[in-house]
């Protein structure tokens, strides 16, 4: 057995085969690197995803209609970016805009939160036979660990699953970034040496309970506690304490679980984590849409601003590719409650770092933002941009625990190839 990627994730002798007798038929060079795992020249190590969930509208932060009747109750305000606006609720992150690129054409096709957000996290629609793995789910399957931290850390709010790449691509859990996890520590009471009898004593239950029901009915179980020991003897677990951080740090960031979040996340890509996810809910707004969008401002907008000067100043937003996605826009009309509905037809993102180049627009809506005017991109042109900026190949084929064939995105997504120089 050949391992690719994570630990629980393995090349069968029929998949050896399978890539092996590729050549023999044919196939195009082009694949036969897919199969052999080998990805593109890398331009960035490290994705922090902002996954704003119920829906942000992209009037009222990336791509404001100024004397349009879709306005709204925000102004248009310029950047440090030659001929770019966005929301006056965002006055911190416009200084930083030369840093930053929007695509504002995002072409989305699924209305219902639960499937647009299946869509934007996977690059898949739904299946009911299968469980497709969430974008840093295939970052850590891709890319090799670094350090002794999870390859991928979800903070304020749980991230896509898996799938079929198993437990050791799932993400790493913080609900409350900046406090220490009360489950990385043996309980009160119980000394080192006791818990470690413990320990041992689980892993021959375990090794024993294997051996009569079969390897892959405990192989999650197994990897989530091993993951966990390790993670408990580790000296990089005080980089989650933000207790340390200096005053002043923690007052630019926002003292908030956003803003925190923010800080956390940029304290893990520096200490070697691949993918981190900080989430934030709350933008269904159906009703009384601005002063909701103003209190999101409120919190986001230093967070944001301060995540990407510093990553900046520190040389690291070079190799840290910031997102900042949601899973539809909302109507650019505004309702008879003052708020405004699910819009996925267009609707916007914010990307800056890892390669990607500063001060740019991909895209544009219509006049009233209903719909792509130019250059429409699909949510699954997302991943791939993401895969680009990581070296990786979203065309790579890849099979799921019942031998099924699979690409990492979904056929026909293409790179966003105008953010990059």
């Amino acid at each position: 057995m050949k391992n690719s990627g994570c630990f629980d994730y393995q090349i069968t002798r029929r998949r050896m085969l399978q890539a092996s007798g590729a050549s023999i038929l044919g196939m195009p060079v082009a694949r036969l690197i897919a199969a052999s795992g080998r990805g593109l020249p890398a331009k960035a190590e490290h994705v922090i995803l902002f996954w704003n969930g119920g829906g942000m509208s992209h009037v009222d932060t990336w791509d404001p209609k100024p004397g349009r009747p879709v306005q709204g109750e925000f102004t248009a305000i310029d950047t440090s970016a030659d001929g770019i606006q966005i929301s006056s609720i965002f006055p911190n992150l416009a200084k930083q805009m030369h840093h930053c690129s929007l695509i504002r054409s995002i072409a989305g096709t699924n209305g219902a939160h639960g499937r647009a957000t299946y869509e934007l996290q996977t690059s898949y629609n739904m299946d009911p036979s299968l469980i497709h793995p969430g974008l840093g789910s295939i970052v850590v399957h891709e890319k090799n660990r670094l350090g002794d931290l999870p390859g991928f850390i979800t903070i304020n709010g749980q991230a896509a699953k898996s799938g079929y790449f198993g437990q050791s691509c799932a993400a790493y859990f913080i609900g409350e970034p900046g406090e220490k996890d009360p489950y990385l520590s043996f309980p009160s009471g119980i000394s080192n040496a006791r818990g470690n009898k413990r320990l041992d004593l689980l892993a021959k239950m375990n090794t024993r309970a294997t051996k009569k029901t079969g390897a892959l009915d405990f192989k999650a179980t197994d990897t989530a506690v091993k993951e966990a020991v390790s993670l408990m003897k580790s000296p990089a677990l005080k980089v989650f304490d933000l207790k340390n951080e200096k005053p002043d740090t923690l007052a630019r960031y926002g003292d908030s679980d956003f803003g925190r979040g923010a800080l956390l996340a940029r304290k893990l890509v520096e200490t070697g984590v691949r993918f981190v996810q900080v989430n934030r809910g709350g933008f269904d707004t159906h009703s009384n849409n601005f002063p909701a969008m103003e209190n999101h401002g409120l919190e986001m907008d230093p967070a944001l601003s301060s995540l990407v000067e510093d990553l900046n100043a520190t040389g690291k937003l070079d190799s840290t590719l910031v997102l900042v996605l949601s899973e539809f826009g909302r109507t650019p009309r505004i309702n008879n409650n003052a708020g405004r509905d699910h819009h996925a037809r267009c609707f916007s993102c914010l990307v800056a770092g890892g390669g990607v180049k500063g001060g740019l627009v991909v895209g544009a809506s219509d006049k009233d933002a209903m719909e792509p005017a130019d250059r429409p991109v699909k949510p699954s042109d997302i991943h791939a941009t993401v895969c680009h900026s990581l070296g990786i190949d979203h065309e790579k084929e890849v099979y799921t625990r019942q031998d099924r064939p699979m690409v990492l995105v979904r056929d026909g997504a293409e790179p966003v190839r105008e953010l990059f120089g």
